[in-house]
Formats: structure tokens, sequence, C-alpha cells
């Protein structure tokens, strides 16, 4: 039997899509490797060596952390489901991990290039000890991906934030407080995320006519996604209050992206709340799919721009300066 012909319509979506893709992907890099050095033009900030890379490289860790971390939530969601289809999607969990893993030895590579040091010097400060440790922690995460106890990957994948959450907070005035702050925002940063995305591949394959998984996977999610929300408004509130001084919000690079950062926030929430009332009022699913994929694509420049803050310089010193 000969395979059946794609319609057109669907060949020049499909390419349309592919296209948009590419585009989006090529904007984002540019992005990474230019966003620092612009919001840092004009504000007499030292200027951050390999910035560009070191912000690629950190988009790339968030990324894979919210990949495996969220496609482990959302997989427990699913299956607490009464009644489901058996089909589950690719599981993408170890090839996150492994990405994060290259990005976190990346780093190690760079600071020892713009520190001047060797690979063993390198392990042996602060940060190169912590990078180390969140390589590792991914690494032994795409392990459990592969095993047969995939859940367990979440014991090296909290390592791996708590890694994150001690070394973007070396300052002296309160790191503990700053560190668990960033644990709570993190976490649940990556589970809104990476557990939305697993949830639209998700409802892709139980997408079918008289099926109601698909709509109820999505209902279970965002009821779930309401209580992260809360936790990124008052952590996210927080350590931009004890880490960003008001006389600089303008000033310097951390508040310029910071202030970034918020449009976005406001625009993925408006996105969210429009994707949960239609969930509410329109029985079809693939409406309300269609709506949480353009607040996805929003909160992957969340991701973005995330890595950026955390590369630019700490505002303290301009506003004491």
């Amino acid at each position: 039997m000969l395979p059946s012909r794609v319609p057109a319509p669907a060949r020049r979506r499909s390419a349309v899509a592919v296209l948009v893709t590419a585009v989006g992907c090529l904007l984002a890099v540019a992005a990474a490797l230019l966003g620092a050095t612009a919001v840092a033009r004009g504000t007499g900030e030292l200027r951050i060596p390999d910035a560009g890379t070191a912000t690629l490289l950190r988009t790339v860790l968030f990324g894979a952390l919210a990949v495996h971390l969220g496609a482990l939530a959302a997989t427990a969601l699913a299956r607490s489901l009464p009644g489901r289809p058996e089909t589950a999607p690719r599981d993408w969990a170890a090839a996150a991990s492994v990405a994060g893993a290259v990005a976190a030895a990346g780093q190690i590579v760079r600071l020892a290039h713009v520190s001047d040091l060797g690979l063993v010097e390198t392990y042996g400060t602060r940060e190169g000890g912590l990078l180390l440790l969140t390589a590792n922690g991914f690494a032994l995460a795409a392990c459990c991906a592969a095993s047969r106890r995939p859940a367990r990957a979440a014991v090296p994948l909290a390592l791996v934030i708590g890694a994150e959450a001690l070394r973007a907070h070396p300052e002296a005035y309160s790191p503990a407080v700053g560190a668990a702050l960033t644990v709570v925002h993190l976490t649940a940063a990556s589970l809104w995320c990476g557990g939305l995305l697993h949830v639209l591949r998700t409802m892709r394959l139980w997408r079918r006519p008289g099926s109601g998984a698909a709509r109820a996977l999505l209902g279970r999610y965002a009821r779930f996604a309401g209580w992260l929300y809360a936790a990124l408004a008052v952590t996210g509130t927080f350590s931009a209050l004890r880490r960003l001084p008001l006389d600089v919000v303008l000033t310097s690079a951390y508040g310029r992206t910071l202030l970034v950062k918020l449009v976005l926030m406001a625009v993925v929430s408006a996105l969210a709340l429009g994707a949960r009332r239609g969930l509410a009022s329109d029985p079809d699913p693939a409406v309300a799919q269609r709506r949480a994929r353009r607040e996805l694509v929003a909160l992957a420049a969340v991701v973005l721009v995330s890595a950026v803050l955390t590369v630019v310089p700490d505002p303290h010193w301009l506003s004491t300066r």
C-alpha cells in the first residue's frame, strides 16, 4: 500500500512552523550573547568577561533543569489521572541533563579562561567547586533517567538547585537568605516551565475525539501551576527587594534586566489567565492547548532573561559608590 500524501496546507503549516522555530532560536542565541552587554551600556559598571558565553551556557543550564524536573512532575500528574491513555511522549530527560552537564562544564572552562587558572585550580575556587557539583548532579540525573527508576533523578537535581543557589549568592550580606529564596524560586520556575512543556507534549498524544484525558491533564496542571505562580511571586519580590537598591533601578544592568523580566512575567500572567479561562469555557482542548503554547514561549523568554540576570554585576556597589 502506497503511503498517503500529506495535504499541501499541512505541509505549508509545517514549513512555517519550522521557519518560525529556527528564527526564534537564532533570536534567542543573539539575545543571550548580546543581552548582558546591552543592559550594562552607560551604567559605568565593570565589564563581565565573556558575558555572552556565560549567559548562553546558563540559559542551557536553566532549560535543562526545567525540562528534566518538569517532566518528572508532569509524569506524576499524568499517572494520577484515572482512565488515562497508556501512551507517553518520548523521554527528553536524559538528553536534557546531559546538556545541563555540558553547560556546567563549559562554565568551568570559561571560568578557568577568564581567571587565567588551570582546571585543577579552578575546581578549588568556590564558584568552580559549585559548578563541578552542578555538572556531576546533572550527570547523575541523566543516569537515573536512563535507569528503571527515573524518579530518583529528583535527588541529584535537588543538588543542582542547591549548588546554583549557593553560586548565585556569594555576597557578604545574608547569603543564606538569598540562597533559600533562590532554591524555592528556581524550583518553582523549573516545574512551571518544564511541566507545561511535558503536558503539552502529552496532550498531543492524548487528544482524540471523545477523550477528556488531555483536558483533564491540563486542568490538573493549571491548579498545580497556580501554587507555583504564588511561590514565584513571593520569592521573586523578596529577592528583588533585598538585592536591588531602589536608587539604581534604572541605572544598573541588574535593575534594567529585572524590569524586562517583570514585563515578561506580566505577559506570562495574562497568557496563563487567558488559557485557564479558555479551559473552563471551551470544551475543545485544542483551544486551550494553543493558548498554553503561547504561555510556554513567553516562559522561555523569561528563562533567557533570568540567565542574563545571573550574569550582570551585583548592583549594590553602584548604589554605594
